[in-house]
């Protein structure tokens, strides 16, 4: 990253007093304006020479530990890029000698499995105390055996787990017409890359020869592979597990023509979605597994397609000041460009400032200009909209593009004229990617097929991108900001909303931890949208955020909120979950209460001397609970949002 260089990022003078600002103490106010000083410098400075930010995406050590097997499958791993990798994840390890997928999080059983086998292809001893703490919890939940079948295909790669005990994906699902249930275009578009490259896996099952053992991660070795008992016949797990017996049985007989057809089919439609980088839909997994599949098909690893993939792995790497290396599952420079200039704007940042100018040309260009996958349901519709990382202009998403809107919309551009027409084409665009129950979803449309989620292949977190409150927020925001709140559709979006709410005055967050970041995100945008501060769902959400701050003021929620209610609104509290509570509170017309006062007041305490925020904790989601995501941008661009509302009377308070 490198500094802006233009002077100009202390300089910004303070605002006057608003005429309330007498209802909180001269402390909380002084607090709020040197913390927000502060912060603005520090993003300033950590803005690219060429416009964007992007902040460490951190996840969980499968992402390592898959990394460093694809290249045992391939037999390119080396010794420098290993011990990197093992340095990250003995650094992972819990006291219990598990690892988890957040911060905090209890040990997981999968991921304890792949990190552990990682370690044992760098070197570790399985004597060694945190091999055999290890080990002896793996047994300890069932062994490899009750691991989710994403590892177990991992492990088959290397004769560790048999295919056969495996669940079957067919290729010839790749033939399946769109309107047929369990056609490719019924995963949501993160499932759909990884689906099709591996049903070419299943059909190839392919062994390399193992490098040891793996006996100590069993509990039976006369049974490591035992086979569980099937579910009734008249549930739906009962059925989905008696049509992959069927598909066992199939596997066996497949016509080798069309079977052979089917895999190149599927070939060509992976070949078809690697992006200019090389990478696959912007995101780590499918690429991993279409770079096998694609070897599997014959590809050898100096073919420009394979050597392009292999290239786009390293750019999803972070190195650590230690020598160790983390990999990124996904990378997020548009999403934290957009979200840096909301926060910059709001905080004060002149309208024409050079870095929010450079920003916008910056996202001016990464503007998606063509059809992707979305337009197999929407065939008709023109593109118009924005991806969440460098490269992907096949997965475009409905957030970023209404984030990127809103942006926008905060910068004086030399060139008007360009913004307008782009956000034009956004607007056009996401009105025809409206759901048919009024509400947005993050990449396609009506994406709700029941049956994708029953498959026993489908065990790794969610697999459907139905519509959300928060997504369905940011996109009613934006429509209300281009003066579009009464449009019907519009209204359609907002009325879903309102039948959204939780009894306790709350909505879910499907992409951020979660009642807080949902409450966060619709509060705001229904205020925008004209509601006043006084309607029910209003007050209710604000009663609901009043009785859930924590003592020290500020407010934070544990990821275990998504499997249990207990957790709803617990946990410490975090830069960026406050700063949720209070866009909140503070477009409710709370701005004069306790709950802000304080709540200002914590994320001022709270900072750093350099500007910045400490934020461990993870409070993104990639699917509720089974993937969670810490967006190490988060924690400047949320708070620095907040203090800039509550010094600037930016959000679209209520009356």
């Amino acid at each position: 990253m490198t500094a802006t260089t233009d002077g100009s990022a202390g300089a910004i003078p303070p605002r006057a007093p608003a005429a309330s600002e007498s209802a909180h103490t001269p402390a909380a106010l002084d607090g709020a304006r040197r913390a927000n000083q502060r912060a603005i410098e520090y993003l300033l400075a950590h803005q690219d020479e060429d416009g964007w930010w992007k902040g460490d995406l951190e996840t969980n050590v499968t992402m390592d530990a898959e990394d460093l097997l694809l290249r045992q499958f391939l037999g390119i791993r080396d010794e420098k890029t290993t011990q990197a990798s093992a340095l990250f994840i003995r650094g992972e390890q819990r006291p219990d000698g598990t690892w988890a997928t957040f911060y905090g999080g209890p040990g997981e059983l999968s991921t304890t499995v792949e990190a552990y086998v990682a370690l044992r292809l760098a070197g570790d001893d399985p004597e060694a105390e945190h091999m055999a703490k290890a080990s002896a919890w793996i047994r300890a939940q069932g062994g490899i055996a009750s691991a989710r079948v994403f590892t177990r295909i991992w492990l088959a790669l290397f004769g560790w787990w048999k295919w056969d005990d495996l669940p079957e994906l067919p290729p010839e699902l790749i033939y399946f017409p769109k309107w047929f249930p369990l056609n490719i275009y019924d995963f949501g578009c993160w499932a759909r890359q990884t689906i099709v490259p591996l049903t070419i896996v299943s059909a190839k099952r392919p062994v390399r020869p193992a490098p040891f053992a793996l006996d100590e991660l069993h509990t039976d070795h006369r049974n490591p592979n035992p086979r569980k008992p099937l579910a009734p016949v008249a549930s739906w797990d009962g059925l989905f597990q008696r049509l992959d017996k069927v598909l066992h049985t199939y596997q066996k007989v497949a016509v080798p023509g069309l079977r052979r057809m089917a895999m190149r089919s599927a070939g060509r439609w992976i070949v078809e979605r690697q992006e200019n980088d090389g990478c696959w839909g912007g995101i780590q997994p499918p690429a991993v597994y279409s770079v096998i599949a694609l070897h599997l098909l014959g590809y050898d690893l100096d073919h420009p397609v394979l050597r392009e993939g292999l290239a786009s792995l390293d750019r999803f790497v972070v190195w650590r000041e230690d020598g160790a290396r983390m990999i990124e599952a996904c990378q997020s420079p548009v999403w934290d460009t957009c979200l840096a200039t909301i926060a910059l704007a709001d905080a004060g940042l002149p309208a024409d400032h050079p870095a929010l100018v450079k920003a916008v040309d910056w996202m001016l260009a990464e503007e998606i200009a063509r059809p992707g996958d979305w337009s197999v349901r929407r065939p008709g519709l023109a593109p118009g909209g924005w991806a969440f990382e460098f490269h992907n202009d096949n997965y475009p998403d409905i957030d970023d593009t209404a984030e990127v809107a809103l942006a926008l919309r905060r910068v004086r551009h030399p060139d008007p004229a360009r913004v307008d027409a782009a956000v034009r084409r956004a607007t056009t665009w996401t009105y025809g990617m409206q759901s048919k129950n009024g509400a947005w979803a993050a990449f396609d449309v009506d994406n709700t097929s029941p049956f994708p989620n029953r498959l026993p292949f489908c065990d790794f977190g969610e697999v459907i991108d139905p519509p959300s409150a928060d997504v369905t927020a940011h996109v009613v925001e934006f429509l209300a900001g281009e003066g579009k709140a009464h449009d019907p559709r519009t209204r359609r979006g907002i009325t879903w909303l309102l039948a959204e709410q939780e009894a306790n005055g709350a909505w879910f967050g499907r992409w951020g931890v979660n009642y807080l970041y949902g409450t966060g995100s619709v509060v705001p945008a229904l205020v925008a949208a004209g509601l006043p501060a006084a309607h029910p769902a209003i007050r209710r959400a604000v009663d609901w955020l009043e009785s859930v701050q924590n003592d020290d003021g500020g407010w934070g929620e544990d990821l275990r909120s998504y499997v249990d209610e207990s957790w709803v609104a617990r946990g410490e509290s975090t830069p960026s979950q406050t700063a949720w509570a209070l866009l909140a509170l503070l477009a409710a017309g709370e701005r004069e209460s306790k709950a802000v006062e304080r709540g200002i007041t914590w994320l001022a305490e709270t900072q750093r001397e350099d500007g910045s925020w400490d934020e461990p904790y993870f409070t993104g989601t990639g699917f509720p609970w089974d993937f969670s995501i810490n967006y190490h941008l988060y924690r400047q661009v949320f708070p620095l949002t907040a203090l800039g509302r509550y010094l600037n009377g930016h959000g679209h308070e209520g009356g």
